[in-house]
């Protein structure tokens, strides 16, 4: 969860420097999660109000975790010695998502590399 609230508070749009595995998959989870529950909540209100501008908060929620989602992720693609253009892929159908979600899986590259040191210390 650490790795979470460091993301939302101190590296909220720090595109810069490298990202071990565990903090971007923390990350996701955590946002996984909170999303979820946001989402839940939110539905109970508005069957049990009728008012519909509650389903505001999700949507809130995104876009306040939009710009630590993409730092993050940006971050990651570093630690693996990519260039954070690389998330680009997305939009292509099913293969871009398969290759990042693969990107992000691989393991560190060892040493230093042009992004910064290597987090875990190695």
């Amino acid at each position: 969860m650490n790795y979470f609230i460091d993301c939302l508070t101190k590296k909220y749009a720090c595109f810069s420097g490298r990202a071990r595995r565990q903090e971007y998959w923390l990350f996701v989870l955590f946002n996984f999660i909170a999303s979820t529950i946001l989402k839940f909540i939110a539905g109970a209100l508005i069957s049990m109000t009728g008012l519909a501008v509650l389903a505001i908060i999700p949507l809130l929620y995104s876009l306040a975790v939009l710009i630590p989602g993409f730092a993050v992720l940006f971050r990651r693609l570093h630690d693996t010695g990519r260039s954070g253009w690389w998330w680009l892929l997305a939009f292509i159908p099913i293969i871009g998502w398969i290759v990042l979600i693969v990107f992000c899986c691989l393991d560190s590259q060892p040493g230093d590399n042009q992004y910064g040191p290597n987090p875990k210390g190695l």
